[in-house]
């Protein structure tokens, strides 16, 4: 049984009328969807939606201003109220772009998780990009083998995605955004033609980095998603331009009626809600940069956006569509790694998790990422012999790896990093304290897994029991075995001293 089926047997599989939630914590707006497994499907409960304005609120220098963030922590709380009967493991928050500017997220991101009463997760432009898919094809399921880009333009950033069925095959995102451009572009308010140009020419410059490749591999269909392209779309209709669709004929005749009104707040476009006027701006100078750029005609738009993607990529997670098992075989082949080696070492970690999971109170995700970091652990062997290790953490802490959160790959990250040498103080910075505990135990059990088969010797080992209580670790060994390998005995004789940095004692007992 593999690691991902382990985990799965640990876990409470869904039954029919388990609640599940997804959160989005938006540049603009904080969304919150919760969902019904029925019958194999998810059905929508009840949707939750509240104007936050994060990017408001983010400064030069990667701060966030008081009132914005108590705007958010306002609104969390009250998320938290509505899914406080919902288990954890069901529950799934993502901040996005704002957040992962902030110079210091922990600072902001400690009180929202209390106030919500759930981890946060910070996800990368990419990985935002393929929730966004995903739950736009759920939503308007594609015909088949047919390509379908998607644009979603959000408060601070872009993301832009071709895809096939419900796999994203290409995926941008880009540093615009309606709220993040009305201020670059509008900051003072006021609204010119010719300023408009020069926007719509550097705006356009972020979509050409990807644009002709885009163009050449092509789409059947466009559509746009969330609530900026939603809301050009419903100003189309009610200008009597279209039945709801963004056109190339329609746009700019949105343009020139919102650059009528000479400044921000006298902008009055039919169909367009009070709490949008602010940054409708920004907006429609992204779209019609995107138009532009990617010579697009016609753009349908869909009503799903990145919070039911997630809804959807729960059901994948911990069962074999889990797409972060793609990921995590997609860098094994890209690197080269030795799979045998990985596979003996992530055995002996499954082994050593299974006898010290009740004790430690490790968790199935515990599971998954020990196994995982096993698999990646010589990654860095790729780069260099020499500390490799250091190497293995650094692309996958930094590398765009479809599935996973920025708390993820810095947790598989750390693991990579410490399961060999000398272990810097340094290594679990970058992790929030909810996940602390459990990194450093699962580092434990890695180290002593990699050391283990460091001979990279193909026979079992015939003895491997371990006892832990509190912080402590003691392993028995059966002593032939041992005897018959010096080098191994020698490795295990400094080993307890170059653990303690992880606040784990070690013992090592054969007989």
């Amino acid at each position: 049984m593999d690691a991902l089926a382990r985990a799965g047997s640990l876990t409470s599989p869904l039954r029919d009328g388990d609640m599940l939630a997804a959160i989005d914590l938006g540049s603009n707006s904080f969304h919150m969807v919760v969902a019904s497994y029925t019958l194999g499907q998810l059905r929508i409960v009840d949707r939750l939606r509240e104007t936050v304005r994060l990017a408001e609120g983010l400064d030069v220098k990667g701060g966030l201003s008081l009132d914005v963030r108590q705007r958010a922590l306002t609104c969390l709380a009250r998320f938290g109220q509505r899914i406080r009967d919902i288990p954890p493991q069901r529950v799934r928050a993502l901040a996005t772009n704002t957040v992962r500017l902030l110079a210091a997220p922990q600072s902001f991101l400690v009180p929202a998780e209390t106030a919500l009463g759930h981890g946060i997760e910070v996800i990368s432009g990419r990985e935002e990009a393929r929730l966004i898919y995903l739950g736009v094809a759920h939503a308007q399921p594609p015909k088949p083998d047919s390509l379908r880009l998607v644009v979603d333009i959000g408060g601070g950033s872009t993301e832009c995605i071709i895809g096939r069925g419900f796999q994203a095959i290409e995926r941008e995102s880009l540093q615009v955004g309606c709220i993040a451009t009305t201020r670059r572009f509008f900051g003072n308010g006021k609204l010119s033609r010719r300023k408009w140009r020069e926007a719509v020419i550097e705006v356009g410059a972020e979509f050409q980095q990807f644009a002709n490749a885009y163009r050449t591999l092509g789409w059947n269909e466009a559509i746009g998603a969330s609530g900026t392209c939603k809301a050009i779309g419903e100003i189309c209709a009610a200008m009597k331009l279209t039945k709801g669709a963004v056109t190339a004929e329609a746009l700019p005749q949105v343009r020139d009626r919102l650059l009528q009104a000479g400044s921000i707040e006298a902008i009055d476009l039919p169909g367009l809600s009070d709490d949008r006027r602010p940054i409708i701006a920004g907006g429609v100078l992204v779209l019609e940069a995107a138009f532009d750029a990617l010579g697009l005609a016609r753009m349908a738009v869909s009503k799903a956006a990145m919070r039911e993607g997630v809804l959807y990529d729960m059901l994948g997670r911990g069962s074999e569509h889990d797409p972060r098992e793609a990921s995590i075989d997609a860098l094994t082949l890209r690197y080269g790694i030795d799979v045998d080696q990985a596979s003996r070492v992530e055995a002996t970690a499954i082994r050593l998790y299974e006898q010290a999971a009740p004790a430690w109170k490790l968790e199935p995700d515990d599971l998954l990422m020990l196994a995982w970091a096993a698999r990646l652990h010589e990654l860095g062997l790729a780069i260099a012999h020499s500390q490799y290790q250091v190497h293995g953490a650094y692309v996958i802490e930094h590398s765009d790896i479809a599935g996973f959160s920025r708390q993820e790959q810095q947790f598989l990250a750390a693991l990579v990093r410490t399961h060999r040498r000398r272990i810097p103080k340094s290594a679990f910075d970058a992790l929030p304290d909810r996940l602390l505990g459990a990194a450093r135990r699962t580092a434990a059990l890695l180290r002593v897994s990699a050391l283990l088969h460091r001979a990279r010797d193909a026979d079992p080992i015939p003895r491997l029991d371990l006892e832990v209580e509190d912080n402590r670790m003691t392993l028995r060994l059966a002593r032939r075995w041992l005897e018959n390998r010096p080098l191994l005995r020698a490795d295990l004789e400094g080993e307890p001293a170059d653990i303690a940095t992880l606040g784990v004692q070690l013992a090592i007992s054969a007989d």
